[in-house]
Parts: structure tokens; C-alpha cells; sequence
């Protein structure tokens, strides 16, 4: 007997996810075109021609979405309209940006294999900002999740990532058998698979104690994707061991789907103030936030790898998103999905600098930033754009995504009398980070470089790393660009 979800049919499901057909195809062009044509070709005319066919697949993806944002459902699994396609578009533009900064890596002996599984990262990272029933989300999950795994393993020559690949597959493994556990909680309490259904049972009643089990199981499986504490333990060794461009699409578009999933999975849960689980779901939240924004930021105060004080800057920012979650309104989930793409745009420049620092220092450690800014003083003011912008120093983009985020916890009425405490903790936090990236803007500009070589970096790579610094730069002078084309709700 075969299971059709409500309201499915083939056609919408065709409809609906043509953008993930398209990702889905041109991976498999690409395993095509480089295993069956390319194979006795040079590496560097195999990454060139699998990323450009990746970035091309990638484009056509956003052309389909930009002419199809309209509102559309299939039955109550997945989901389209203008807040679902521009984090969408987000995803796959910051999924061009790292096949465009991979292009020079030399990591791996196969670069069709490797753009075929970045596609399939991003598809499930599409299907996961749509998904609307907890057996897609968990099935989007683990495409994305297993991509990822695969991905952190590819430097076959370094142990680091190999080790980076194990922790991170063993955590994931723990945490999607728990978040599983949840769903089968909910769905048993509720009756239901389907979001809208969960909030309509949930809308009154009384939390049971079985309930809270399942919301403490689905908050680890999520705070997992989102490296929140105390969830956060794979963070540092991933970001360490992972290729530079693989770390960046972990940052940047695994983060825009993972809060995606996480603001519907709270509309759902706390539908009013009164329903069942509701109260205990935002605890939950903001106890993972706090913590996240005091652990990610005095961490980061004592590393000594640019790649661990970026993972435990990361803990930190998701602790800034998940008062943002807590809140639960429309305004502060939008300024959610604004704050999460500009960090995540931001977290992929900052990573295309340490690839270029690594292939020419040999680590990533601060000393080698020292003197960047006479080896290569445009790459040097990249990185100062960068980092400023995560800091949240006007008037890059960075400075405003925290100032919209914050500013919507404090006007939310949900958020009660946290909001105020909360949100003073994330500014004195938010002050303390500032340190940690001036560490390394000390190194590239006051220390002396130990060779005064200049620092070898591509075309295309440069070209990319100035767009993105003067897209952080522009956006921060008009700052309503962005935000006028992420829309309310």
C-alpha cells in the first residue's frame, strides 16, 4: 500500500521543486562530462570546467526562481513564496560564490565528484528551507547533512580532515537519531506529521511530560545543524580540518537552511503564548542562545587558528539568531533570514581569504596573516571588511543585521522580560568579538611579514573577494536593498 501525502500530486511536486531538478541534474552532467571526457585532462581544467558547469546549473536555478516567487503549495509538505525563494536564492548564491573560490583548490583528485556533492548539499539545503512536514525536513536534513559529511572527508591528503569528517559525521549521527526521536514524539502526541497540523493541536492544552522529551530531542537535533551550545562540540574541528571551501558552504548556506527550518519549527510549536509546549520551547531557545553568545565569544578571545576563532565566532552568531527565534514574530523571523545571509556572504569571503593565506603560508594560524597587507593589500582589505562586518561595525552590512535583529526582539511583545536582558548580553557580547577579530586585523596590518613575497592570488578568486567586500560595503550603505527584497512573513 503506498502512502500519498494530502493534496500531493506529481505534477505540483514537479513544479514545486524544479529549481532541486535542475541542481539534481547538472550534477550528474557534471560526473558525466568530467569522468567520461575530461578524465586524462589536467586537475585544473577538470575544477574549471566541473565549477563552471556547477555555477551555470546553479544560475539557471535562480532564473527559475526569480520568475516563479509566486505563493504555492504542495498539500502541507513543501511550500514556495517570496520568504522561502529568497532564502532560497540566498542558498544557491552563496553556493556560487564557493564553486567560484574553489576553482584554484587543489584538495582533491576528483573535482567532478566534488561539485556533483556541493549540488546536492545545496539541493538539500533548498528542500529544507521549503519543507513543511517533519519527514521531508528530516529526509532534507540527511541529504544535506550526508553531503556534508562526504565533503569535510575530501582532502584525502590531509589527516585533519579525515578526523574533521568522523566527529563530525558521529555528532550528526547522534543528532539526527534524536531529533527523530522527537518528531516520533510529536507525531504520536499530535497525530500528525505536517507543521500546520502540529500547530493546531498544539494550540491548546496543556504541556505533558512526554511533550517536553520530544522538544528537548527536536531542540538538539536542531541546535546541532546550527552549532548552538551545547550542540556545538563538532564546530571547531570541522571548520579546522574541512577544505577552506567546504567550511565556507558549512558557515554560510548549511546556516541560511538550518534557521529557515528553525523559525517554521517555531511557528509551529509556539503558536500563542498559551499553547501546549509553547512557554518551554522558548526556554529551551533562549538557554541554548545565552550560552551560545558567552561560550562562542570568550572562546574565540583564546584561539590561536583563524578556522577555530571563526567556529566559535559562528556558536556565537547563532546565539545572536536564536533570540531572534524566541521572539517568534514575523518581523524578528525576517530579520532572522537577513542576519543569517549577510553572515553567511560574509563568513564566505573570510574563508576565501584563509584558502589564499593557507596555499601560500602553509596554515592558517594568526601569525600567518602577519604583514598580509604588504604581501597583498587587497586581499588585506577584504579580510577588514569582513571581519568589521561580522564585529557589527557601521557601516557594513553586519551592522545592521544585528541592529534590525535586536531591535525586533525589544519591540516584540513575546518577548517579554528577557528581551531586555537578552538583548543587553548580545551588545556587551557583540562588544567583547571585536577584540578577537582585531587580533587578526593586528596581524595583517601592524606585524611585519616574516617574506615579503608578494601573495600569489587568481583572478577570479581576487575578483570574487573584492565583490563580496564591496556587496558588504554597498549593503551596509543601503542597508534597504536587501531588506527590501526579503519580504515580511
Amino acid at each position: 500500500m503506498n502512502y500519498v501525502m494530502p493534496g500531493v500530486s506529481f505534477p505540483n511536486l514537479f513544479w514545486i521543486t524544479f529549481p532541486e531538478t535542475i541542481l539534481e541534474v547538472v550534477s550528474l552532467v557534471v560526473l558525466v562530462v568530467d569522468l567520461g571526457f575530461l578524465r586524462k585532462r589536467s586537475l585544473a581544467f577538470r575544477m574549471t570546467a566541473a565549477g563552471a558547469l556547477g555555477i551555470i546549473g546553479c544560475l539557471n536555478a535562480i532564473g527559475w526562481l526569480a520568475a516563479h516567487s509566486a505563493p504555492m503549495a504542495l498539500g502541507d509538505a513543501l511550500v514556495s513564496g517570496p520568504i522561502v525563494v529568497a532564502a532560497q536564492v540566498g542558498i544557491l548564491a552563496l553556493t556560487v560564490l564557493v564553486l567560484l573560490l574553489s576553482l584554484r583548490e587543489e584538495f582533491s583528485r576528483n573535482p567532478g565528484e566534488f561539485v556533483a556533492i556541493v549540488l546536492l548539499a545545496t539541493t538539500g539545503m533548498m528542500l529544507v528551507t521549503a519543507a513543511r512536514d517533519l519527514l521531508v525536513i528530516f529526509v532534507a536534513l540527511e541529504l544535506l547533512s550526508l553531503s556534508l559529511y562526504v565533503l569535510a572527508a575530501f582532502a584525502k591528503n590531509r589527516a585533519e580532515s579525515a578526523e574533521s569528517a568522523l566527529k563530525y559525521y558521529l555528532f550528526g549521527g547522534t543528532s539526527a537519531a534524536l531529533m527523530l526521536f522527537g518528531f516520533s514524539y510529536l507525531y504520536g502526541l499530535t497525530g500528525t506529521t505536517s507543521l500546520l497540523g502540529i500547530a493546531s493541536a498544539l494550540a491548546t492544552g496543556v504541556a505533558s511530560p512526554l511533550l517536553i522529551v520530544a522538544l528537548v530531542m527536536v531542540a538538539a537535533g536542531l541546535g546541532f545543524k546550527v552549532a548552538a551550545f551545547p550542540f556545538h562540540l563538532w564546530a571547531p574541528d570541522t571548520y579546522q580540518g574541512a577544505p577552506a571551501p567546504v567550511a565556507a558552504l558549512i558557515a554560510s548556506g548549511s546556516k541560511v537552511a538550518s534557521f529557515a527550518v528553525l523559525v517554521a519549527v517555531t511557528s509551529a510549536l509556539v503558536t500563542t503564548r498559551t499553547s501546549a509546549g509553547g512557554a518551554s520551547w522558548v526556554v529551551l531557545l533562549l538557554w541554548m542562545a545565552g550560552a551560545s553568545i558567552v561560550l562562542g565569544n570568550l572562546a574565540a578571545l583564546v584561539q590561536t587558528s583563524v578556522r577555530r576563532l571563526l567556529a566559535y565566532s559562528a556558536i556565537a552568531h547563532a546565539g545572536y539568531m536564536l533570540l531572534g527565534i524566541a521572539a517568534h514574530t514575523v518581523q524578528s523571523g525576517t530579520a532572522v533570514l537577513y542576519y543569517a545571509l549577510t553572515y553567511a556572504v560574509t563568513t564566505v569571503g573570510a574563508f576565501g581569504v584563509i584558502a589564499i593565506v593557507e596555499r601560500g603560508v602553509g596554515s592558517a594560524t594568526l601569525d600567518s596573516f602577519a604583514g598580509l597587507s604588504r604581501r597583498n593589500p587587497l586581499l588585506a582589505g577584504a579580510m577588514l571588511v569582513f571581519l568589521l562586518s561580522l564585529a557589527g561595525i557601521p557601516p557594513l552590512i553586519g551592522f545592521w543585521a544585528k541592529f534590525n535583529l535586536f531591535s525586533a526582539v525589544l519591540r516584540a511583545q513575546t518577548a517579554g522580560a528577557w528581551g531586555l536582558g537578552m538583548v543587553a548580553l548580545a551588545l556587551g557580547a557583540s562588544a567583547v568579538s571585536l577584540y578577537y577579530y582585531l587580533q587578526v586585523l593586528k596581524r595583517v596590518y601592524v606585524v611585519k611579514p616574516v617574506s615579503d613575497e608578494p601573495l600569489a592570488v587568481s583572478p577570479i578568486e581576487l575578483g570574487t573577494l573584492l565583490f563580496i567586500a564591496l556587496a558588504v560595503v554597498g549593503m551596509g550603505i543601503l542597508p534597504g536593498l536587501l531588506g527590501q527584497w526579503i519580504p515580511l512573513g
